[in-house]
């Protein structure tokens, strides 16, 4: 059986029009996504590896843990 390497990467994306700064995706990604004042996401714009099972598990808690349904994953091709 072949493993199957995960090639590419992810960024989290946020929609600043839903987005009410509550501010869950911090606390459930705290590395990808940091808070300014008034609690609105500021997203680390360098693409993490898929490979990296952490950031991209933490990117999905943070996805789902959106009250607003304001995040989003996106694939890239480039790292």
């Amino acid at each position: 059986m072949a493993i199957k390497r995960k090639i590419g990467g992810f960024v989290l994306r946020v929609n600043p029009i839903l987005c009410d700064g509550f501010g869950h995706c911090h606390e459930l990604a705290p590395d990808l996504v940091k808070v300014d004042e008034w609690g609105y996401p500021i997203i680390r714009t360098t693409p993490s590896a898929l490979s990296d099972v952490e950031a991209l598990e933490s990117a999905r808690y943070a996805v789902r843990g959106c009250p607003r349904q304001a995040l989003r994953i996106e694939r890239v091709s480039d790292l």
